[in-house]
């Protein structure tokens, strides 16, 4: 274990992937310590970050600024608890704070909260919130209360399928209940389903219900327009339930293949103050607390954003908004470690961020207007790719990203159009 022991405070990961490493490497930019072992008060080095799990993806093999811990089993429910109060008791001297990528591990979270707080900082909501906005069709429910828009929905389950519904074909089809549907198998699964037309549908809905999956589903209007039409809003709700900043991202490319549809290649930051405040008003006034990832499409049709759901985490791809000059790591700490008066931010500043090579960037985006617009931030070198990283790079490290990209062309070939 490299951690130092200067190292007063230690976030910890569980899930590995890109967005465990653009956490990392955002608390390692934000917060430097005196290297005990580099010349002590000559050189500083930034916080390093511990990762758990089963296994270690590309995103973070070869880092310098992460530690990884192998810890069996922690997928398993009844072993989850036990698992994290054994890795909070080796680092009993350090303040914990605990994070994920994934919902399944947030709810488990919040699930235990009571237990695992006497052992790590915990930015997530009490299990009584998240009942009211766990699935798709209960988060739903809390947007009509709000007049948040989200598409026209129908929820059909296992006992009651519905043959029509008030809208036109094509239509997306995807779980209510996306942890639980996470966990089960079949041959067909995907994220989320398009079905062209009425004998689709039917199939779709059998071939989900013979899975182990038993929640509802959501029946959804397809909300026309490519990727670029997609925003993200990443957030970050202080301990004292106030909202402290907001970032909006513009999608420009997201993974085209069927287990990661919806996964993020590349993000421009954006700005919409009315629909800010909106989703600010709606998070205080619940009573949020923590990271929140909501997804939505902007409809030409009426000009107004359509959510589709809420992710009680920061999103999958947030180290846009670091990228974009504003920390998103170092608001929790700075919250819960050192009390830090923080303000109300809307980020304003453009960036792009991209997982993926610029060939294959520019390949995808068929969206001219942001085509221009990328290119012009590459220029001016307000660009980055979270995992090129040039104080964590080394020949391993680069040589397994440039098989990641090389597997990132391989994808586009096989499924963009």
């Amino acid at each position: 274990m490299s951690i130092t022991i200067d190292q007063t405070f230690l976030p910890v990961i569980i899930q590995s992937g890109q967005n465990a490493y653009g956490v990392a490497r955002s608390f390692y930019e934000a917060y430097c310590i005196k290297s005990l072992v580099l010349e002590p008060a000559l050189k500083t080095k930034g916080i390093r970050t511990l990762l758990l799990g089963g296994s270690r993806g590309i995103a973070t093999q070869n880092s310098q600024i992460i530690d990884f811990q192998y810890v069996d089993r922690l997928d398993e429910p009844d072993y989850f608890v036990q698992a994290l109060i054994d890795v909070a008791k080796q680092f009993k001297n350090k303040k914990l704070i605990l994070l994920v990528g994934d919902c399944y591990y947030a709810e488990l979270i919040i699930t235990n909260k009571q237990t695992l707080q006497q052992y790590f900082i915990l930015p997530y909501i009490d299990a009584d919130l998240m009942k009211r906005i766990r699935t798709k069709e209960d988060f739903y429910k809390c947007c009509d209360l709000y007049n948040i828009k989200y598409p026209k929905t129908v929820v059909v389950t296992k006992e009651h399928a519905i043959s029509d519904v008030p809208f036109d074909y094509p239509m997306i089809i995807k779980p209510s209940n996306s942890v639980e549907y996470t966990s089960c198998s079949f041959p067909e699964k995907k994220k989320v389903f398009l079905a062209k037309n009425e004998e689709e549908k039917q199939q779709i809905i059998r071939s989900i219900y013979r899975s182990t999956y038993k929640d509802s589903l959501i029946l959804q209007e397809f909300i026309p327009g490519d990727d670029s039409y997609i925003r993200v809003l990443d957030v970050y709700v202080g301990k004292d339930k106030r909202v402290k900043l907001m970032c909006l991202g513009n999608k420009l490319l997201e993974d085209p293949s069927p287990q990661n549809i919806g996964t993020s290649l590349a993000i421009m930051t954006d700005f919409d103050e009315q629909l800010m405040d909106n989703i600010r008003y709606f998070l205080e006034d619940i009573g949020y607390v923590g990271y929140a990832n909501i997804d939505m499409k902007l409809d030409v049709r009426d000009g107004e954003y359509k959510i589709f759901e809420m992710n009680l985490r920061s999103g999958a791809s947030s180290y846009y908004v670091t990228a974009s000059g504003h920390n998103l790591m170092q608001y929790v700490a700075d919250d819960y470690i050192f009390n830090a008066s923080q303000e109300l931010t809307y980020v304003q500043t453009k960036h792009l961020w991209s997982l993926i090579p610029k060939s294959v960037l520019f390949k995808g985006l068929k969206n001219e207007k942001l085509k221009i617009e990328a290119k012009r931030l590459i220029k001016q070198g307000k660009y980055s790719n979270a995992l090129y990283f040039k104080e964590d790079m080394n020949v391993k490290r680069w040589s397994k990203l440039k098989l990641y990209n090389y597997y990132l062309n391989l994808k586009y070939k096989k499924y963009y159009k």
